[in-house]
């Protein structure tokens, strides 16, 4: 019914998380009313954010410079890291404005149905980074059972070499993720963090 070039349209934009064959029709007809120069502004920033961005060499945080903005504050507090899961829950955490703190991203948990070991993630780099000048390490990871599992491993790596590993407080429901929770939320979760 539609011409090969739009059916193409409308099966890449369905590849988008939550976008159905609907959502998919309605964004690529949305495109097409688009003009030529904001298509071309829309091809550019894909582009760009493909070939341009890549993960901080500290933290593992998106960046499109060696070290994230973040890692490259010097008024934040170098002496806590806050340990998430990825890019995502680095910025629904920062949407609180209540942590100074810097991050590591550990780009997925351990998951051993999925395959996913201790190795596959950004672990060993943690490790590294924690140091004397570090105090306390907060392990941000979700309330899920990949999540808790990868808390206490990360806690067992690093008991003896911070005297501080914490956890988020569990204002966060079992089975949720950070990106999805609101600010006041975070904030308590983030308030109640406790001693593991």
């Amino acid at each position: 019914m539609y011409p090969n070039i739009l059916l193409s349209l409308i099966e890449n934009l369905r590849k988008l998380p939550g976008v159905g064959a609907k959502t998919a029709e309605r964004y690529a007809f949305a495109l097409l009313n688009l003009s030529d120069e904001e298509i071309q502004t829309l091809a550019k920033a894909l582009l760009d954010s493909k070939t341009k961005l890549h993960f901080c060499q500290i933290c593992g945080n998106i960046t499109d410079k060696d070290i994230c903005l973040i890692c490259s504050d010097e008024k934040r507090d170098h002496s806590t890291i806050c340990v998430v899961q990825d890019v995502k829950d680095v910025v629904a955490i920062e949407r609180i404005k209540q942590y100074k703190g810097v991050y590591h991203v550990l780009h997925g948990v351990i998951s051993t149905s999925k395959g996913i070991m201790p190795d596959d993630l950004t672990i060993d780099s943690l490790i590294k980074r924690v140091d004397d000048r570090v105090n306390e390490v907060i392990l941000a990871t979700n309330p899920t059972v990949e999540g808790e599992m990868t808390a206490l491993y990360l806690a067992k790596r690093l008991d003896n070499k911070v005297g501080r590993i914490t956890r988020l407080a569990h204002g966060l429901p079992m089975g949720a993720h950070m990106d999805y929770a609101d600010e006041l939320t975070l904030i308590k979760a983030m308030e109640g963090r406790q001693k593991i």
